[in-house]
């Protein structure tokens, strides 16, 4: 039962079968003659001419009422058409509504009874006495229990499920109150456990998503204090006299400090908003020569592969990717372009030392930093690169081929590009 209304269907189809079991039984166990029974009974009797004619007086016609009323032992009470009463015996019934036509069940104070039309016009209304009405009661009761054991058997499942809703409302409310490791127990395989679930891998991201803006807070205080503090450095030599080149310096250390605070706030924009913003069609070919033009040491080949993306973001990621070429490797930078198995396809590779087997998915990790390696930038470039990528639907990935090329390989899902 992994479905949740599976089980609650399967619980209402077990309390019907209770039900008609509880109901064959009782129609084979309980007494054999029922109202019904001797009411029928007794009209068969009635047609055997037991009791006197019409016209008769009414002292023989009640004499006759008293003789079926001490064979049956039942109330008995004759009523003229008009519904006027000739006879009785027994507890009282009640008179046959004016209303009816034919025989029936008829209601009244002291329960109900059954009334036959004579062909004589005339009214016989019978009912049991009430020590043969208590299997009536009992069935009731008998009833009443089949619906608490079906309740007491329900119980159970209900209270596991509600349970488990109870259990988690508390990690809900755990999360909402900053605990964010607030997880909760998966049991069974219905909804409610795929809806622990879903809170689980949401709670997990949330956790993630905030431990990494905290640390991308630690390190773009870091990161920010040394450019700002060769600019108060420059200032305080300025004021005691101006050497050559200062104002470049700063100026510089200032671009520096620009271009980190810009590449922070594309990374914090792209993990907030997961959608392509004002996306259109782009030759990822002439966007990486319009790029590779900027660079002295850069080549560009391929054959052109359009995309569908944000063309800012998407200069961004080329720029990033050789600006990574150029800081951390060695010139030559060749870039290459293609389309492979329905994906467009950017290579950029240079001649430099590489990297190692351990760093290599690290180098995407913000503001991470090979050991032993002093080079500048901020540890953003490759951090957005990536970002870029499957922010488009793909990926970037370190490769390093048989032919010793080796570098950054973005891929990003591309149109169908079969002629028409």
């Amino acid at each position: 039962m992994r479905r949740l209304y599976h089980q609650f269907y399967l619980t209402i189809i077990a309390s019907l079968v209770a039900v008609v079991l509880a109901a064959g039984a009782l129609w084979r166990f309980a007494p054999s003659e029922t109202p019904a029974d001797q009411a029928f009974e007794m009209a068969g009797e009635l047609l055997v001419a037991h009791l006197a004619p019409a016209n008769a007086g009414l002292n023989v016609q009640q004499q006759a009422i008293d003789r079926l009323h001490a064979r049956f032992g039942i109330d008995l009470g004759l009523f003229a058409d008009d519904r006027r009463p000739l006879a009785a015996a027994g507890f009282a019934v009640p008179a046959p509504p004016a209303r009816r036509e034919s025989g029936g069940w008829i209601y009244g104070r002291g329960g109900p009874a059954w009334a036959i039309r004579l062909p004589d016009a005339r009214w016989i209304v019978a009912r049991p006495p009430p020590r043969q009405r208590r299997p009536v009661a009992g069935m009731i009761a008998f009833l009443g229990v089949i619906a608490l054991v079906v309740a007491l058997c329900a119980y159970p499942l209900v209270r596991r499920l509600t349970r488990r809703l109870e259990r988690l409302q508390v990690g809900v409310e755990s999360l909402g109150a900053g605990d964010l490791s607030a997880r909760v127990k998966v049991e069974g395989k219905d909804e409610v456990a795929r809806l622990a679930e879903s809170f689980n891998s949401a709670a997990a991201r949330i956790e993630e998503l905030v431990a990494a803006h905290r640390m991308l807070l630690a390190n773009t205080s870091h990161e920010l204090r040394t450019p700002l503090s060769r600019i108060r450095l420059g200032i305080e030599l300025m004021k005691e006299g101006a050497e050559p080149g200062r104002g470049a310096a700063l100026e510089k250390d200032i671009a520096e400090l620009d271009g980190l605070i810009e590449q922070i706030l594309l990374s914090s924009r792209l993990d907030a908003n997961k959608a392509v913003e004002a996306p259109e069609d782009i030759d990822l070919l002439a966007l990486a020569a319009e790029e590779g033009a900027r660079y002295e040491h850069c080549s560009v080949t391929g054959s052109p592969v359009v995309l569908r993306g944000n063309r800012g973001l998407l200069r961004r990621m080329v720029r990033n990717l050789l600006d990574n070429a150029e800081r951390h490797g060695a010139p030559p930078v060749e870039v290459e372009v293609g389309l492979q198995g329905g994906s467009g396809v950017i290579r950029v590779t240079d001649h430099g030392a590489g990297v190692e087997v351990q760093d290599r998915e690290l180098i995407f990790t913000p503001f991470y930093r090979s050991a032993g390696r002093d080079a500048p930038g901020a540890g953003l470039g490759l951090a957005l690169v990536r970002q870029i990528a499957r922010q488009h639907g793909g990926d970037a990935i370190w490769f390093e081929g048989a032919d010793r090329a080796r570098g950054i390989s973005v891929s990003i899902p591309a149109p169908d590009q079969r002629p028409a």
